[in-house]
């Protein structure tokens, strides 16, 4: 079976030579494999496409993805959106009194997945000029566990409530303020409830003037506020900070022990924490995916963390991801590249005070704490951006910033902006950037035509093209999967090790902080008023600090070395809280 994909967003039919139609072998012998749409793209007839690639190799936009699948795979078409465009194989089934996991890369199916099961798509099987058509999709599934819940949906009896991934759309949808949403969904005293359970804030504040994570909570809180038999929650985790994700994670966990949850989510402590079976979602994306058969969790984390799924015979990639037992170094020979005294600022109603501290020449230190509680204030300061109002940042060093929010310029390709970097090297972005970072099918794109993601790789590589003695990245992980976060954080560590330089990253995945840090500033205090910055600590110490506030141990696999997030009031919890051992059991 062919795949063939063409990606819109890439098409250029009027800055190329139809290079893909010229070079075909079957359009040559006269065969019309390829035709042409009204707006000059092309149209690839899989059935008479040979899968030579030719057509791949020779479109200079990377517009074609072809692709060739086993037979049998055509039979398990869940859903195609058009021809030549995305499809999905498999379904991930509820289960009733647990709370199912999918894991996999962006762009391979997981939103999709969610929206068949929740009834805002109808599968059409692969074709997709179907629309809508019940009794065909019940006559699939007769015989199968999924049958019931898509009879439900057909006839209207299915209860189902959906947290949407993108909850940034949601105030061009709703135009009042977050309390008035959510008494639409439940009476005032549920809606009390919810509000104190997650600590929501700025109930009263029209929903465009909210922060993302109160967005996210928000979206969240009217979520578990509906009545329903079957919950959905696409990437809960967005916006959030480590307390925060643990507080929904429960949550959500309690939902689960007697609803049908399904969690898509990209941290994967918190993905291990909330769920109990788990899906891996595989292929290429973009093009299609492939939902894999139910696993255990613990399993079904480590199988992608390790790249290969044995019970269906796939690689999911061409190397593990290791995790070393931290601390990998107990002292330093290097010379202090930078160092402050005490340091305090005022910006508006928020004070930050921060200890003494200093950063070692190569050392890469992670920064936690909860959102609003002043670690983008002081990345500022450190930069330069913000003058304290009491102490001096003494820093005559070059410095390279990857900012927290980026906005993309207007008409600028992404090797535009790339080649336009202070100390740009063609020959460090191609051999260190491009491949991990998958920035060669992005480079001819426009900055504002990319997804979050894709805009994160390209920042964090414009960020790391610069030469600078100290690169300071805020939230680098943010918009990315599973899979590009661990290889954004070996990105880092490894050009940090290359050059002899020295990076701070704020972020809030407790994997990406684990794998990239040798240590850690903490950050504590009361969101929006005042907070407290220490350290750095060694990375053991640091931890412990942390996540004795917090109240939550970790332990490690004893496969992979991940951290895993201890059950509370389990054994392992109680013993490595009586031990002080909140990150490493003793």
């Amino acid at each position: 079976m062919r795949v063939a994909v063409l990606h819109e967003d890439r098409c250029q039919p009027k800055r190329c030579m139809n290079e893909c139609y010229n070079f075909c072998p079957p359009v040559r012998n006269g065969v019309e494999v390829i035709t042409w749409r009204e707006d000059d793209k092309p149209l690839v007839s899989e059935p008479l496409c040979i899968g030579c690639g030719i057509c791949i190799h020779k479109c200079p936009h990377d517009a074609l993805t072809i692709i060739n699948l086993p037979e049998g795979d055509e039979r398990e078409t869940i859903h195609r959106y058009g021809q030549n465009d995305f499809r999905l194989f498999r379904l991930p089934a509820p289960k009733q009194g647990q709370v199912v996991g999918l894991l996999g890369a962006n762009g391979t199916g997981k939103t999709t997945a969610i929206s068949l099961l929740a009834g805002e798509l109808v599968p059409n099987l692969g074709d997709w000029e179907l629309a809508g058509d019940w009794p065909v999709v019940l006559e699939h599934f007769a015989g199968t566990e999924l049958h019931a819940h898509f009879a439900a949906l057909a006839d209207g009896s299915a209860s189902v409530a959906l947290k949407p991934q993108y909850v940034d759309q949601i105030p061009k949808r709703f135009a009042g303020t977050l309390r008035e949403l959510l008494v639409r969904v439940a009476d005032d005293d549920r809606v009390a409830e919810v509000v104190a359970e997650l600590g929501l804030t700025g109930l009263d504040q029209p929903l465009a003037k909210l922060s993302g994570g109160e967005l996210q909570k928000g979206a969240i809180a009217a979520t578990l506020l509906k009545e329903a038999e079957l919950y959905f929650f696409d990437e809960p985790c967005s916006y959030l900070d480590i307390e925060q994700r643990l507080l929904v994670a429960q949550r959500i966990a309690e939902l689960g022990a007697t609803k049908s949850v399904v969690v898509i989510e990209h941290d994967l402590a918190i993905l291990d924490y909330v769920t109990e079976q788990l899906h891996l979602l595989y292929g290429e994306p973009a093009a299609y995916g492939i939902v894999s058969q139910p696993l255990g969790v613990r399993h079904g984390i480590n199988s992608y963390l390790e790249g290969e799924l044995r019970e269906e015979n796939v690689r999911l990639r061409d190397s593990r991801i290791e995790f070393l037992a931290h601390p990998p170094r107990t002292g330093w020979d290097a010379q202090p590249l930078v160092s402050w005294p005490e340091l305090e600022k005022q910006q508006g109603s928020f004070k930050l005070k921060t200890a003494t501290g200093e950063i070692l020449q190569g050392q890469v230190l992670g920064v936690v704490g909860g959102n609003a509680t002043g670690k983008t204030t002081f990345m500022r300061m450190l930069v330069g951006d913000l003058a304290p109002d009491t102490g001096k940042v003494e820093l005559a060093l070059q410095v390279s910033y990857k900012p927290q929010y980026i906005t993309p310029q207007s008409d600028v390709l992404v090797e535009e902006l790339l080649r336009s970097t202070e100390g740009f090297d063609e020959h460090y972005l191609k051999t260190e950037l491009m491949n991990p970072l998958a920035l060669e099918t992005l480079m001819r794109q426009d900055l504002e035509s990319l997804s979050g993601g894709e805009l994160q790789r390209v920042a964090i590589a414009e960020c790391l093209l610069r030469e600078a003695d100290l690169y300071l990245f805020d939230e680098p992980s943010a918009y990315l999967d599973a899979n590009q976060r661990m290889v954004a954080a070996r990105t880092i560590r490894r050009c940090m090790e290359q050059r002899t330089a020295s990076a701070l990253v704020v972020d809030h995945d407790v994997y990406f902080i684990d794998y990239v840090s040798d240590g850690l500033f903490c950050f504590s205090g009361t969101p929006g008023e005042h907070g407290l910055a220490e350290g750095p600590f060694r990375m053991r110490v640091g931890m412990n600090h942390f996540l004795k506030r917090l109240d939550v141990t970790f332990r490690r696999d004893r496969n992979t070395n991940r951290p895993r997030i201890n059950k509370p009031g389990s054994r392992l919890d109680r013993a490595q809280k009586s031990a002080g051992e909140y990150y490493y059991s003793s």
